[in-house]
């Protein structure tokens, strides 16, 4: 088995190859200066198993692009250079909110980056808390498979609460009802405790998000917001200033994908959320700014258990279960 992380998911990389007790193989990566670049491997991967880590968003020093470009041509190049099967660890894909149409015309960019990679001829993908499960199933024709955070979060907030007060699991908007009701479930059976359930109206035209009704009684209530990602930080926001004005206790956010555009920033100095939750599938710029309000989970041993267990043929069924 072989494991390799490109430069800029490389944190994320060595925290998986920690967990696996061994150090990632060497890549050279070379940038020119016409904005060309060179990825191999300085390892033998003729016959291996490999396994790459890149998680695909943008930061400070190359774009969404530029990561999606060299992990496609990585892939190619150990497929060229003899490797048995190669698995794309991708812990945030990126374009995966473009996964239909909505006007005249519009791309289905989701599917149009599968068919990248299968056109790499990948052999399996890896991803976390993709925005539509279903879109994703059937844009990739290659083997896949998706992973959830949820047991990360319901084991965060276990001892958080005292045990007398009411908790109210919240979608921020009508899409994510199915993903909220599944935390509540996971929730309510680990604390052994009644958790309610609401959902806030959300429109969206033109870039401008309104609605403020709040289906579901979140009064005197601790109200934990559960989101695929944060981007901007506005859908998160508004839930939660809606959730306080109806007299919630404590409200909490929690993500997988911590985006946080510049202006997120300016978002989350409202008095609405108290307390902001995400993994480290993405490590944005901007969370510097964030620190006081925002902690960030560990999914590397998530990734890392599902390295070992296709590696040894292992089922990856239980590893989502919340006991």
């Amino acid at each position: 088995m072989r494991i390799f992380a490109l430069d800029s998911s490389r944190i994320l990389g060595e925290r998986i190859a920690t967990f696996l007790d061994r150090s990632l193989d060497a890549l050279e990566e070379r940038n020119f200066e016409d904005g060309e670049h060179k990825i191999r491997p300085l390892v033998s991967v003729r016959d291996e198993d490999v396994y790459v880590i890149h998680s695909l968003y943008s930061d400070d020093k190359e774009s969404v692009n530029d990561k999606l470009c060299k992990l496609l041509f990585l892939i190619a190049a150990l497929k060229d250079d003899g490797a048995a099967r190669v698995t794309a660890i991708v812990p945030y894909l990126c374009y995966a909110r473009k996964d239909r149409r909505t006007k005249a015309r519009d791309p289905v960019t989701m599917r149009y980056v599968a068919s990248l990679f299968e056109a790499v001829h990948v052999d399996r993908l890896v991803t976390i808390d993709v925005h539509n499960l279903q879109a994703f199933q059937n844009a990739f024709r290659c083997k896949t498979e998706h992973l959830e955070a949820q047991k990360l979060f319901v084991s965060y907030f276990q001892g958080k609460f005292g045990g007398g007060e009411a908790i109210v699991v919240m979608s921020p908007d009508i899409g994510g009802v199915k993903r909220a009701e599944q935390f509540r479930d996971r929730l309510a059976k680990s604390l052994e405790k009644e958790v309610g359930f609401a959902f806030m109206e959300k429109v969206r035209s033109k870039g401008v998000v309104s609605g403020d009704m709040v289906v579901g009684d979140v009064e005197g209530a601790d109200v934990i917001i559960i989101d695929d990602l944060i981007n901007s930080g506005s859908t998160m926001a508004r839930a939660a200033a809606a959730c306080k004005q109806r007299g919630a206790t404590h409200v909490f956010g929690i993500a997988t994908h911590g985006v946080f555009i510049e202006s997120a920033r300016d978002v989350f100095r409202g008095e609405g959320l108290d307390h902001l939750v995400v993994t480290n599938t993405v490590l944005s710029p901007s969370l510097g700014s964030l620190n006081n309000t925002v902690e960030v989970l560990d999914a590397a041993p998530v990734f890392s258990e599902v390295i070992r267990r296709l590696n040894t043929a292992g089922s990856l069924v239980s590893l989502m279960e919340i006991e």
